[in-house]
C-alpha cells in the first residue's frame, strides 16, 4: 500500500510522477500553485442549471458557547454572527462523536461511524485508518452527478493512497492529512511536513487558518460558472494555540508546550476563523452565488481546553452535551428564512444525506444513510421532528484514560450509561448543563432507552472494517521503535574538541 510522506518540496503541476519530483523555486510555487490548480475544471462539472453549490465549512474543537451568536461574551465574531442573521441558527445540532475523525467519518459517509470501525482519531503517520478505500464518501457521489469537488484544511481520515481526499471523491485538495499542524511552521507533533496540494507535500508561508481560506476562495472563483461542493475543514481552534500573532513563540513538536496555551490565544485564533469564514461568504457574494449556493458552518465535536461550552456540561471526549452539541449556521438567502432559530435535532450525517439530496445524488444500495434531509425542516416546509440519536465513546487504541460509555437522546430526553451500570437520565429542554439526574426517578424510561441502546448496537456491530486490530498494530509498532536502544559511540571515536 503505498503511502504519502512529509517530503519538503514543490512538485510542479503536470510534472511527471516518474523519477524524482521537479522543484521549482517557492516564490514562484506560491504565486501559481493556487491557479494551476484548477486547470482542467471544465471536464469536472460543466453547466447543470438549478443545481445549488455547497460551501460546508467545520470548525476544529470549536466550543458551544464560543461564538457570540451563541452567547460568548469574550469573543468577537462578526461574520458568524451575520451568517445567523441571515440564515437559520441550530440550537439542538450534535457532532457525531465527541472527538474528531469518527465525526468527519460520518459527515463524508452520512452513516454511523461505528459501520466502519472507526471510534477514535487516527494517531500520527498511521496505516490503514481512518475512510477506506472502498467505501462511497458524499464527495465522490455529488461528484458522479455532475459536481466539481474541493476541500481545503485537515482530512485526518488517513495518510494511505487510497484514503486521501483525492482518492475519495475530491478533485483538488490543499491541506494537512492528519491531526494538527504547527500553524506557522505547517509539521505535526511528530515534526512531520503535513502539507499537501492534492498528493503533493508543498510549503507555503503563513498561518494555517488564512491558507486555508485563500484556497477556499480561490475555488469559488475558479468554479463560479459550474455546481460545486466545497468542503473546508479548518485546523482551528485545535491546539497547538497560536494565534495570527503569535509566529515567534515558541512551539516544539514532540514537547509538551504543543498543547500549551491560554484562553487569549484561543479567543485571537476563534476571531481570525471568523474572519477567513467572511472572506469564504464574501466570495460566495462577489461572485453572484448567494442565491444558489448553501453555506453551512458547524464543528466536529465539542470544545477543549481554553474553549467555553457554556450552557453544557462537560466537555471534548465524553458524551455529556459539551463534548458533543456543537455550534451550527445555515445560509442560502434565496431558500432559508433569516434569523431563524431551530430546535431541531440535528447530526453532522445529516448534512451528507442533505447535500446529496440536493445534488440529485444517492448512496450505494448497500450503504443506506442513516442522516436525514434538513432542507424541508429548515426551509420551514415541514414542522420540527422528533429524533432518536445515538454516540459511543469506546476504548482508544492509540490512548489510554477514556473513559467508555453510550448515550442516546430521544425527543428532549436523553440517556448515559458506563460499563459499570452507572446510569444518567436527563430532561434537556429544562436541564440542557445535564445536572439533574433522573435515572432513579424514571428507571422505567431509563430501562427502554438503554434497550434502544442495545438494538442499536447490534445493528452497527460489528464494523465493516476490523480498524482496531490496524491500530494496536500500530500502536505496537511505535512502542517497539522507542523501545529499541539508541546506538553508542563507535569504539575509539572522540568527540571533537
Amino acid at each position: 500500500m503505498g503511502r504519502l510522506t512529509g517530503r519538503v518540496h514543490v512538485l510542479a503541476m503536470g510534472a511527471s510522477c516518474q523519477g524524482p519530483p521537479a522543484r521549482i523555486p517557492l516564490a514562484v510555487a506560491a504565486a501559481t500553485a493556487l491557479v494551476s490548480a484548477f486547470t482542467g475544471a471544465e471536464a469536472v462539472g460543466g453547466e447543470f442549471p438549478g443545481a445549488p453549490n455547497v460551501v460546508l465549512m467545520l470548525a476544529d474543537d470549536l466550543g458551544y458557547g464560543d461564538l457570540a451568536c451563541y452567547g460568548c461574551p469574550d469573543i468577537r465574531t462578526p461574520s458568524l454572527d451575520g451568517l445567523a442573521r441571515q440564515g437559520v441558527l441550530l440550537t439542538d445540532c450534535y457532532a457525531n462523536g465527541c472527538v474528531r475523525s469518527p465525526t468527519r467519518a460520518a459527515l463524508m459517509t452520512g452513516r454511523y461511524q461505528q459501520r466502519i470501525g472507526l471510534e477514535w482519531a487516527p494517531y500520527y503517520q498511521a496505516h490503514g485508518e481512518g475512510l477506506p478505500p472502498r467505501e462511497k464518501s458524499v464527495a465522490r457521489m455529488i461528484r458522479d452527478a455532475g459536481y466539481a469537488t474541493a476541500m481545503a484544511g485537515k482530512w485526518h481520515l488517513g495518510y494511505d493512497e487510497g484514503w486521501i481526499p483525492n482518492d475519495h471523491g475530491f478533485d483538488r485538495f490543499f491541506g494537512s492529512l492528519g491531526g494538527n499542524i504547527h500553524y506557522f511552521r505547517h509539521v505535526d507533533r511528530l515534526g512531520v511536513p503535513d502539507l499537501f496540494l492534492d498528493r503533493d507535500p508543498v510549503e507555503r508561508k503563513g498561518y494555517a487558518t488564512d491558507l486555508t481560506a485563500d484556497f477556499a476562495v480561490e475555488v469559488i472563483d475558479a468554479w463560479a460558472d459550474r455546481p460545486f461542493f466545497l468542503y473546508v475543514a479548518f485546523n482551528a481552534p485545535h491546539f497547538p494555540y497560536q494565534g495570527p500573532d503569535e509566529a515567534d513563540r515558541v512551539v516544539e513538536p514532540r514537547t509538551r508546550g504543543w498543547q500549551a496555551g491560554t484562553r487569549r490565544s484561543y479567543v485571537a485564533m476563534v476571531e481570525r476563523l471568523d474572519q477567513a469564514v467572511g472572506r469564504i461568504v464574501a466570495a460566495v457574494e462577489a461572485q453572484g452565488l448567494g442565491e444558489r449556493t448553501l453555506v453551512v458552518f458547524t464543528s466536529d465535536n465539542g470544545g477543549a481546553t481554553h474553549s467555553r461550552n457554556d450552557p453544557c456540561a462537560k466537555g471534548k471526549g465524553t458524551l455529556w452535551e459539551g463534548g458533543i452539541r456543537v455550534p451550527c449556521i445555515a445560509r442560502w438567502t434565496s431558500v432559508l428564512p433569516a434569523g431563524v432559530r431551530s430546535p431541531q435535532v440535528a447530526c453532522t450525517m445529516d448534512w451528507a444525506a442533505t447535500v446529496a439530496k440536493l445534488a440529485g445524488a444517492e448512496p450505494p444500495a448497500e450503504r443506506p444513510f442513516d442522516g436525514i434531509d434538513l432542507m424541508p425542516i429548515l426551509r420551514g416546509d415541514r414542522a420540527r421532528i422528533e429524533r432518536t440519536v445515538f454516540w459511543r465513546r469506546a476504548p482508544d487504541p492509540h490512548r489510554g484514560g477514556v473513559e467508555p460509555h453510550r448515550a442516546v437522546r430521544q425527543g428532549d430526553w436523553k440517556y448515559i450509561d458506563r460499563p459499570d451500570g452507572t446510569e444518567y437520565l436527563y430532561h434537556l429542554s429544562t436541564d440542557v448543563g445535564e445536572q439533574h439526574n433522573l435515572a432513579v426517578d424514571e428507571p422505567d424510561r431509563a430501562a427502554a432507552m438503554r434497550e434502544r441502546l442495545d438494538r442499536w448496537e447490534a445493528d452497527v456491530d460489528p464494523p465493516l472494517y476490523d480498524q482496531r486490530s490496524r491500530a494496536l498494530a500500530n500502536r505496537r509498532a511505535r512502542s517497539a521503535a522507542r523501545s529499541k536502544p539508541r546506538p553508542g559511540p563507535t569504539p575509539g571515536a572522540r568527540k571533537r574538541p
